[in-house]
């Protein structure tokens, strides 16, 4: 700890007297006009601190003049607010960190922060989490602000954290302090205006001359609490720019300046996500956006991926601005999140995931806070007026997050969305919404969030998390309600299990229902999945199969238990006479009563009538190629269906993003003339990804027989150890490395396959599962689930092996008779290693030969043999 002689000084000792001292830990907030004024008082202060021989920092950021007069040496650091808000508050923090205790600092005016972040609320977050800090160093730092410039949301949480808030006024050329606020001070005469006289700072006692001086300058008025700031200011402007256009009075270049302002106040920062912004969007829009909006901030890469693809679909064509359903959504903007944390205590716990060796330390703490901590009241008060207008509808509040599903970083499944049945009391139905949103801000700090977000390198990056908050789309249907049809559909199709099939036409993953069956992997079920251009071509053979691998479970919301649940389809539709179940089933048995009431003894969901007797087929493949060439990028849409009378329907597209793959460019691997003996493995089923050719280093193999005799805690054990497999430090799992498995990889369910984590398992390059877990489990392709655009992103391949089926055949013995080195890479595994075989390539090829693997995504066809090495 670093000991000064000298106590620290404004500089002039008269105020200092006025304020009965300056302490160690004062920071100290002047309110101004001019910028000239308070560089008036930085120039003493600075000055003095120097000559005390303590180190004097100055952080310089804003547009205007340097407040540190020229040639005084002060440490200099300049920063770039237009960086956000979370790295420009840990550059800082880094500064203060390793300057240590005792230092003087000098900000430039705070103010021009609101307009870098377009937000009050964020200059008053970025003040409470710096002020403490600085007074725990016992530092002295100046502030300034502008006055009658912010509104509540920044001056009440500055004036609640600094030491001394002063106001600073210029009349007839003299310079007078007015504190506010002096904490743990107080004299007769400290709260009355003061005069300065050269150093001296004289009290203005005099009714008239004090009279005076405040009715003549620019004093903060009664009116804190509703003043427009920077936020409405901008708005309130671009309304007026509005207007003027309207009448013909304003420049094309002006509302197009006030229109990209605001985007990137609002919308998105990202220059893709712009581009088409720019394009589809106008200022109306935006201004449309901010009247559903909760908060300040950007609205999220899901809210904007959904606004950007109705815009694109509407504009193509007449026909789909009837098709699409329309929405009333609601925006919370990003900065409530970043308040939320400041304000419950969340805020330096999170920053410690910045640092990828502290990645999860306080993570767990940090959920309990935010599952437990309070909402700002006003936020809280918009919240109640919202639900308020959705009366007792179903509600969906979605993440988006501002790194969500843009270009190259989907973040699918990494954070939740929460259904609202939103019943009950209004104060029910309040707390249930909050409940949600906790929810979801909790799920930024989980492990597969973060582990992603390293993955990604984007530890570093501005993560806020938006909200999307939509009616659910559907009907109600006695005490269920959900739409007749969702699911998620890709304009690329990396599914390609017949040679009809063009993977450019794109395909649909589609159930009876709620989407989730869509996009989550679901265990007790299967999907019904579509190439658009073959609807009719399914990789069944017979109606047997297609019984076999149809959806049974369907899911809903239950509005007298409040709550999402899954039934069988034909318990839910045994009532539902609005519902045209023809259009999704087919039946080989079929009787109706005399009371109209229909009793189904073999309806099977498949969706048929649907694709062969409506234009969804023609619709859906019209809108994947009309988002595909506005985005320029392969697309996945997730969307809802609901019959409006017997054969016309509308669509919700609920979400569209950018689909990490690269393509048909992706060639064919020539044809290789394999002999039986050089063959390892051979696989004829489902193959998702880029067809490819590469050499294999290692295989992890889980041995099915081996598996199959585990307990339940076994199972889950044996797939924490797959994870540490993968995070071994020795290179990790190798550049190449196929990992083989009974049953389905990722599954909830450890009787039917290995329950890991995506993260557990994100370093493999060949994912395989091999079909011997059970007698007709048949594996559910994972197209357009969260798990498979988790593979996509790493470019991961896919794979289903058939070991009872006569084109299909694992050399296991290869593995057995190998050494296994498992305990090299995890030491103290010994007890796996009859469970889990980790070989190397190079021990089952010799010297002389190689492994390869050849994967054709045409022919759904995977060989991996030894070939021999030239010399």
């Amino acid at each position: 700890m670093t000991a000064y002689s000298v106590s620290p000084t404004t500089g002039l000792p008269g105020l200092d007297q006025r304020l009965n001292g300056i302490l160690p830990g004062d920071n100290i907030v002047w309110q101004i006009d001019a910028i000239e004024d308070y560089m008036a008082m930085v120039a003493p202060y600075c000055e003095a601190g120097l000559k005390s021989g303590r180190r004097m920092v100055y952080f310089r950021f804003a547009s205007h003049p340097p407040v540190v007069p020229e040639g005084c040496r002060v440490e200099l650091h300049e920063l770039d607010p237009a960086d956000g808000f979370e790295t420009f508050i840990a550059e800082i923090h880094a500064v203060i960190e390793s300057t240590g205790r005792g230092a003087l600092y000098v900000f430039d005016c705070l103010s021009e922060l609101a307009a870098d972040w377009y937000s009050d609320s964020m200059l008053g977050n970025f003040f409470m989490l710096t002020c403490p800090y600085l007074y725990d160093l016992e530092t002295v730092t100046y502030f300034a602000l502008f006055r009658n410039y912010h509104s509540a949301q920044a001056i009440r949480p500055i004036l609640d954290t600094t030491q001394l808030f002063l106001e600073l006024y210029r009349h007839d050329g003299t310079l007078y302090v007015h504190p506010l606020k002096v904490q743990f001070r107080y004299s007769g005469t400290m709260n009355l205006l003061h005069g300065q006289d050269g150093d001296q700072f004289k009290p203005v006692t005099s009714s008239v001359l004090i009279s005076r001086i405040l009715s003549s300058v620019n004093w903060s008025d009664l009116h804190t609490d509703v003043r427009l700031g920077f936020w409405e200011r901008e708005f309130d402007r671009a309304r007026k720019v509005l207007d003027a256009v309207k009448a013909g009075r304003c420049s094309p270049e002006e509302e197009r300046e006030m229109f990209e302002h605001l985007s990137r106040m609002v919308i998105s920062r990202d220059p893709g996500i712009l581009r088409l912004v720019s394009r589809y969007l106008c200022l109306e829009d935006v201004l449309s956006i901010w009247k559903r909006m909760i908060g300040s901030g950007l609205i999220g890469g899901k809210t904007v991926g959904m606004l950007i693809a109705r815009k694109i679909l509407q504009r193509h064509s007449p026909h789909f601005a009837e098709l699409l359903e329309e929405h009333d959504s609601f925006y919370v903007g990003s900065d409530v999140f970043y308040t939320y944390l400041v304000r419950n205590g969340v805020w330096w716990l999170r920053q410690r995931q910045r640092d990828p060796d502290r990645l999860l330390e306080g993570a767990v703490q940090a959920r309990q806070r935010i599952l437990t901590g309070q909402f700002p009241e006003d936020i809280r008060t918009q919240f109640e007026q919202m639900l308020d207008y959705f009366g007792q509808s179903p509600v969906i509040v979605r993440s988006s997050s501002l790194l969500e599903d843009n270009y190259g970083n989907s973040f699918a499944g990494k954070y939740e969305s929460v259904f609202c049945p939103n019943q009950g009391p209004r104060e029910r139905r309040l707390e249930d919404f909050l409940s949600a949103v906790r929810t979801i801000y909790a799920s930024t700090m989980s492990e597969k969030a973060l582990l992603y977000r390293e993955q990604r390198g984007l530890l570093n990056h501005d993560e806020q998390m938006a909200l999307l908050v939509m009616r659910v789309s559907g009907a109600m249907h006695g005490r269920h309600y959900y739409p007749h049809a969702a699911g998620v559909a890709f304009s690329f199709n990396p599914y390609v299990w017949h040679e009809k099939i063009d993977p450019k036409a794109g395909v649909v993953r589609l159930v009876f229902g709620l989407g989730t069956r869509a996009v989550d992997r679901s265990d007790d079920d299967y999907t019904r999945v579509v190439a658009l251009n073959a609807p009719q071509t399914r990789p069944e053979s017979n109606f047997d199969e297609v019984r076999q691998c149809a959806q049974r479970r369907v899911d809903y919301l239950d509005l007298q238990a409040n709550r999402l649940a899954s039934g069988h389809f034909l318990d839910l539709v045994a009532d539902a006479t609005d519902v045209p179940v023809q259009m999704f089933a087919s039946s080989d048995q079929f009787l109706s009563t005399g009371a109209g009431r229909r009793t189904d003894k073999a309806w099977v969901l498949t969706f048929d009538a649907l694709l062969s007797q409506t234009d969804f087929v023609k619709d859906m493949r019209e809108i994947l190629r009309t988002l595909h060439q506005a985005y320029e990028h392969a697309v996945d849409v997730e969307f809802t269906l609901n019959f409006v009378d017997d054969t016309s329907y509308r669509i919700h597209v609920v979400q569209c993003r950018p689909l990490g793959i690269k393509g048909a460019e992706a060639p064919r691997p020539p044809a290789m003339q394999v002999g039986p003996s050089d063959v390892i493995i051979e696989a004829a089923g489902a193959v998702i990804g880029q067809s490819r050719r590469i050499r294999i280093e290692r295989f992890v193999y889980v041995v099915p027989a081996a598996y199959g005799q585990l307990a339940l805690q076994d199972r889950y054990e044996v797939a924490r150890l797959i994870g540490r497999i993968n995070r071994a430090p020795q290179g990790s799992l190798a550049p190449c490395t196929v990992l083989l498995g009974p049953g389905r990889w990722g599954t909830s369910d450890p009787f039917l396959g290995i329950p890991v984590a995506f993260a557990e398992i994100n370093r493999v390059s060949v994912l395989c599962e091999i079909v011997a877990m059970r007698e007709h489990l048949v594996p559910d392709v994972s197209l357009g689930t969260h798990f498979l655009n988790e593979l996509v992103e790493t470019e991961m391949l896919y794979l289903a092996m058939f070991p009872q089926q006569g084109n299909n055949s694992l050399r296991a013995e290869l593995f057995e008779k190998s050494p296994n080195r498992l305990v090299e890479l995890v030491p103290g595994a010994d007890r796996w290693t009859d469970a889990i075989q980790v070989v190397d390539a190079s021990d089952i090829a010799g010297d002389d030969r190689a492994v390869f693997l050849d994967a054709d995504a045409f022919t759904q066809k995977v060989v991996c043999y030894f070939q021999p090495l030239k010399r």
